[in-house]
């Protein structure tokens, strides 16, 4: 019985670790940094645990460069009136997220959205109004 108990409050605590461990955007994303990106959406996967979406905008150079954004889960954006249906792929969007810590990598933990043919917004500050 002592081993049953130990062993459950052991497996509860590695929950907690994986559980924490899952939500560590600072490990995987450098939240002390924004990248703004221009260009148009080639991808929106509307799902959980998170939401992805995939742009085409140009780097400093001028070219093409394909990007990765993690979004928030279904629950979350659709409370917040984001639907599958709310982006299109060739959309024109402005996006702003946090970069990977990886040197190069094409990633970034979305931070705001917009829109701008129609006003459409995205944020993820309370009050937040995207520029």
């Amino acid at each position: 019985m002592r081993k049953a108990l130990l062993l459950a409050i052991g497996m509860t605590l590695l929950a907690g670790v994986y559980a924490l461990g899952h939500h560590s955007y600072g490990a995987t994303y450098d939240v002390t940094k924004e990248v703004k990106l221009e260009g148009k959406l080639v991808q929106f996967v509307y799902r959980n645990p998170h939401s992805f979406v995939t742009l085409v905008a140009p780097d400093e150079n001028g070219a093409m460069q394909r990007w990765a954004i993690e979004w928030a889960g279904t629950a979350q954006l659709g409370s917040q009136g984001v639907k599958q249906e709310s982006l299109r792929v060739g959309d024109e969007i402005i996006i702003v997220g946090r970069p990977s810590r990886v040197p190069g990598e094409k990633r970034l933990l979305m931070v705001s959205l917009k829109r701008p043919v129609d006003g459409f917004t995205w944020g993820t500050r309370a009050g937040e109004v995207v520029d």
